[in-house]
């Protein structure tokens, strides 16, 4: 399948169209894309061993960057810390909500933490996990969570308690009450994307991790602490299950609806499609595929 996801190949350059779901790294003999490189690098013929420049996180799809040559590695990387230092910001997703921003375009900005849940143990090391895509919550024994802090103080940014985060983003198109938004992080968190949606009231199809945070009375949404809100898979109301042609029981098994389209490097854009379940939703919804 991977070896059927390549995007582009040229030197030491290689992308894929990443499914959702995939972690990059994994515990020994658990699936992830790290554990499956070397056979990918056998079945293309590479002689180099592949790493991971860059790539979205787990639950979600679209282009991973993979080089095979470590010069090349070093000076994307710095490229893309350049970048941010220029105001630039190389990756751009596309992503279907559930409810339309008030706003056509704006960003979100909010600090953003780990947080405890319940009073299960925080097991040392899981943050490590987090850095390419799998969360301290993935990992075996954590009990963490990603939570906002609207007003963040200048010690915990100091301290490194909270990350101020931020998120621009763009309505590309809107129709009975989903929409289609193009996200560009400024900043880099774990589950920061599905955070900040939930903060527009308007989360991510497919978000079973955030979606409860996000409440509504007489069909007016509003926002639910997380400590307040329920633990469960995202709730659609029966028209838009009916729209989507799914049950409540298949829908619990629908793939996050964000992927990562873009990617902005020093010879160019890499692009990649949205994978066929993301599509045949755009279509569902009656929503252009842009």
């Amino acid at each position: 399948m991977l070896e059927g996801s390549v995007v582009h190949r040229e030197g030491a350059l290689l992308a894929l169209n990443k499914p959702p779901g995939l972690p990059i790294l994994g515990r020994p003999g658990d699936l992830s894309l790290d554990a499956l490189l070397p056979a990918l690098r056998r079945r293309l013929g590479l002689a180099a061993e592949l790493h991971v420049v860059k790539a979205p996180a787990r639950e979600y799809s679209g282009l991973v960057l993979l080089s095979s040559c470590y010069h090349t590695t070093k000076k994307l990387q710095q490229f893309f810390t350049n970048a941010r230092w220029r105001g630039q910001y190389p990756a751009t997703y596309r992503a279907i909500t559930v409810g339309v921003p008030e706003e056509m375009e704006g960003e979100i900005c909010t600090g953003l933490r780990w947080q405890q849940q319940e009073d299960r143990a925080m097991v040392r090391g899981c943050q490590q996990a987090g850095d390419m895509g799998n969360t301290p919550g993935s990992a075996e024994g954590c009990a963490l969570q990603v939570v906002p802090v609207p007003a963040p103080g200048r010690r915990s940014l100091a301290r490194k308690d909270v990350k101020s985060t931020l998120t621009r983003y763009w309505v590309l198109s809107a129709m009975g009450g989903c929409a289609l938004l193009q996200l560009q992080p400024r900043t880099a968190f774990p589950e920061q994307l599905q955070v900040h949606l939930t903060l527009l009231l308007c989360p991510a199809l497919g978000d079973h991790r955030h979606s409860s945070q996000v409440g509504r009375v007489l069909g007016v949404p509003f926002f639910l602490s997380p400590e307040t809100a329920p633990s469960r898979t995202q709730v659609l109301d029966e028209e838009l299950l009916s729209r989507l042609g799914l049950s409540p029981q298949q829908f619990q098994h629908l793939p996050l609806h964000i992927h990562l389209q873009e990617l902005v490097l020093p010879e160019g854009t890499l692009c990649a499609p949205p994978p066929p379940y993301f599509v045949h939703t755009l279509r569902c919804l009656g929503l252009p595929e842009h």
